[in-house]
């Protein structure tokens, strides 16, 4: 049966499965890309221009959902390394499973941040002292998607260049999207000291993932060239290298917006406004960048969606790296007060809003139906 039907009502759920302990088994990190979407659409319908209630009670009620899904996943994990403990570790081996594990920290960054959008004014001030500890928690664990997942591709695992997709940015981008987080955490902190500690850490983090971000851009570039597209299986991660140039340029404007006032309050105004300049800058550039890529990934989808995209959670990567962007444009328009930016902006966001309908809906339907829950870790071996 195919990821098109829909599941009717009275069908047993997890039909595809031996067993529902196979929920638990097969669990893998690609779920929480689910929580990066849904995270990344409550942002943006939340910073549309305009004052539109509505919308607002709309992203904080997926915001709130997205918390949700976060902890439900984080379970299924958990009980899976618990559990079946021999077979998680396998993930360690696995060429591609094991990148979907900064999707982790980065949809835990989505989570964060709406602490701050929405429950600082719906809870008041005690909130920022849960997202403070939150933020340094997802920074651990992005340094260390950042680096130990580097190495075992080095070490461990099976590689080459014809097999390579954007798959690769996944552990290397969680830095970066906690220095965008970083930048909105700053300026809420009471401690000037605390927020100079923030925003320097969120500047060290952005570089140390969009560098090495670009590097795999660029042989990302030359595969495409020699080996052309992916597999169809992979059609999603055409839209994964829009992420590191709309998060880096979230980051910059982020950051940048902060620093004159942090700088200043910790004695250094003159170097506040230089990275101010810097950071607007490195924002337009490399929207425009961000620009090239997303016109290239829509022709590239649309020429597989002649032979027809198999749905899988993959999937997913076609909603987080559009709307980080979307988030960038929107700042954009903010900062710059440019009619372009906004109309950009918002149709972004309802394209992102139709993409995840259709993803989630589709995911929805996998995941009763069993399907969804594969680990290419131990295909074929038995319970």
């Amino acid at each position: 049966m195919t990821c098109t039907h829909i599941a009717k009502p009275g069908i047993k759920p997890f039909r595809h499965l031996q067993h529902p302990m196979e929920v638990i088994r097969q669990f893998t990190p690609n779920w929480f890309s689910a929580t990066m979407g849904t995270g990344v659409l409550a942002l943006a319908l939340a910073q549309l221009p305009g004052d539109y209630p509505v919308l607002h009670t709309v992203a904080e009620g997926l915001w709130l959902f997205n918390i949700a899904l976060f902890l439900l996943f984080t379970t299924l994990y958990a009980a899976r390394w618990t559990l079946f403990y021999d077979e998680a570790r396998r993930i360690f081996a696995h060429s591609t499973v094991s990148m979907f594990f900064g999707t982790i920290p980065m949809g835990l960054a989505t989570i964060i941040n709406g602490f701050l959008l929405f429950g600082l004014p719906r809870w008041g001030d005690g909130v920022i002292a849960l997202a403070e500890v939150l933020w340094w928690l997802d920074v651990a664990m992005s340094l260390a998607c950042g680096v130990l997942i580097p190495y075992m591709m080095f070490t461990r695992q099976e590689h080459s260049i014809d097999q390579m997709t954007a798959v690769w940015l996944l552990p290397v981008v969680a830095a970066e999207v906690a220095a965008a987080s970083g930048g909105l955490l700053a300026p809420h902190l009471a401690d000037a000291h605390s927020q100079l500690v923030v925003l320097v850490t969120s500047y060290v983090l952005w570089a140390f993932s969009l560098p090495v971000a670009f590097s795999l851009l660029t042989i990302l570039l030359l595969r495409m060239a020699l080996h052309k597209l992916p597999h169809e299986n992979m059609a999603a991660s055409s839209w994964l290298a829009l992420g590191p140039i709309g998060t880096g340029a979230l980051g910059m404007l982020l950051l940048g917006a902060d620093a004159p006032a942090i700088f200043a309050a910790n004695g250094m105004a003159g170097i506040g406004e230089i990275a101010a300049g810097l950071g607007l800058v490195a924002g337009i550039t490399l929207w425009g960048f961000g620009l090239w890529w997303m016109l290239t990934a829509v022709l590239i989808t649309l020429r597989y969606l002649r032979a027809g995209i198999p749905f899988n959670l993959g999937w997913w990567g076609f909603t987080f790296p559009l709307g980080v962007y979307s988030l960038a444009t929107l700042k954009l328009a903010s900062t710059l007060h440019l009619t372009f930016f906004s109309v950009v902006g918002c149709a972004l966001v309802a394209l992102l809003a139709v993409m995840w309908l259709i993803v989630g809906k589709r995911t929805v339907q996998g995941a009763w139906r069993g399907e969804l829950f594969v680990s290419p870790c131990i295909a074929g071996l038995k319970k």
